[in-house]
């Protein structure tokens, strides 16, 4: 038995409701899907739900950690303390989950 199954599942929202491109909540990393209905879901999806958001959170956080080390690289060029590889480099906004 899932741990999961054990409590009541609680709605992931936390009041943030804006979408990124692809459609998914920036607050609470769900679709328009997830979302709608979520007290009238089955136990069994709201659980699969909140699984698939821990592993957009962990995709997120990588990411962003990604996005923080290739600003802090480009301050470094700026700055002359390295030498400029590629001044090309696109700067990534909208997150992909």
């Amino acid at each position: 038995m899932d741990q999961l199954e054990l409590f009541d599942l609680p709605n992931p929202c936390i009041g943030v409701c804006e979408n990124n491109s692809r459609g998914y909540c920036l607050g609470c990393l769900r679709s328009r899907d997830e979302r709608f209905n979520w007290h009238n879901k089955p136990v069994a999806e709201r659980s699969h739900i909140l699984k698939l958001l821990e592993q957009r959170r962990a995709r997120r956080d990588a990411k962003l950690a990604q996005l923080a080390a290739e600003k802090a690289a480009q301050q470094k060029q700026n700055s002359g303390e390295i030498p400029a590889v590629n001044d090309n480099m696109p700067i990534i906004w909208d997150l992909e989950l």
